[in-house]
């Protein structure tokens, strides 16, 4: 029976961490779908969803409105990024469009050193209700509202990109960037709101998480390379086969930290990585959850 209940207790902790994953790494798909451009600042913009968002707490705003205005801050934020770094750079190398989200990470990694410190920050949970006990686990409600919300952020964007005009000019740029042009949309403004955004999707993954391991200006690099390491795994350019890549990724984290050691879950994640690089570079899902157009 306790063999079990660890069983179940490591299953929705892995939920959880792929739930938070699976945001940021929908960040990462969408970016690189519009714009071909892999930012490796994203994960900041879950460090500044959470601090702002604490911040906005600690000077008395409404919960609620806290979160939608740190959403909001940091989506401007990630407009800004695109408009001031990723644009003037746009007919650059890949190698040269990378390091210019390297050094924008450092950015707001120092921004961030310099107005909240080193000190880790706790932001209060969703709801203040009673851990659930199912399947012999002990369930916090942060952790459900964690895996809620990535469920209805996905739901909700591809209920955005298959029903709204905004939705379907962003999807035309994927599949074909030339056609789109040809059909008067606007390659600039598409590029802004992809950019726009993942940064809304980071900063919603790092208020999510805020409550269950903190926050702090230097939170954003594992965050960030993890769910880099989802979207490879699952695929880049899918969205469905990121999210299930992220939660495959969460899952062997959990189960390595409780059966073997907290040092191999690291280590885990960067081996499968460098093994679907080697063997299935467009991704374990590729195949399953690929479109034909």
């Amino acid at each position: 029976m306790e063999a079990w209940s660890q069983l179940m207790q490591l299953l929705f902790s892995g939920l959880t961490l792929g739930s938070i994953y699976a945001l940021v790494a929908l960040g990462f798909v969408i970016t690189y779908s519009v714009t071909g451009i892999l930012n490796l600042a994203q994960g900041d913009f879950a460090m500044l969803g959470a601090l702002v968002c604490i911040a906005l707490v600690k000077s008395g705003v409404p919960f609620v409105l806290a979160i939608g205005l740190s959403m909001l801050a940091v989506m401007i934020i990630g407009g800004l990024f695109e408009r001031l770094a990723i644009q003037p750079a746009r007919h650059s190398s890949v190698a040269v469009l990378i390091i210019i989200t390297i050094g924008a990470s450092f950015v707001f990694r120092g921004i961030a050193l310099l107005v909240w410190g080193t000190d880790p920050y706790a932001l209060r949970p969703f709801a203040r209700w009673e851990s659930l006990s199912m399947f012999g686990a002990v369930i916090q409600w942060q952790s459900i509202w964690a895996i809620l919300i990535s469920i209805t952020s996905f739901i909700g964007l591809n209920l955005f990109f298959q029903r709204t005009y905004f939705g379907k000019a962003v999807m035309a740029c994927v599949i074909n960037p030339f056609a789109a042009r040809l059909m008067g949309i606007d390659i600039r403004k598409m590029s802004i709101g992809a950019v726009a955004v993942s940064a809304g999707l980071g900063a919603l993954a790092g208020i999510v998480i805020a409550p269950i391991s903190g926050a702090s200006y230097d939170m954003g690099i594992m965050i960030g390379l993890k769910a880099f390491i989802a979207a490879v795994v699952g695929g880049l350019t899918n969205a469905p086969a990121a999210i299930a890549g992220a939660f495959l990724i969460g899952l062997l984290e959990s189960f390595a930290e409780g059966y073997l050691s907290s040092g191999y879950k690291d280590a885990i994640s960067f081996g499968l990585l460098l093994l679907v690089l080697f063997f299935m570079p467009n991704g374990l899902f590729a195949k399953m959850t690929g479109k034909r157009v």
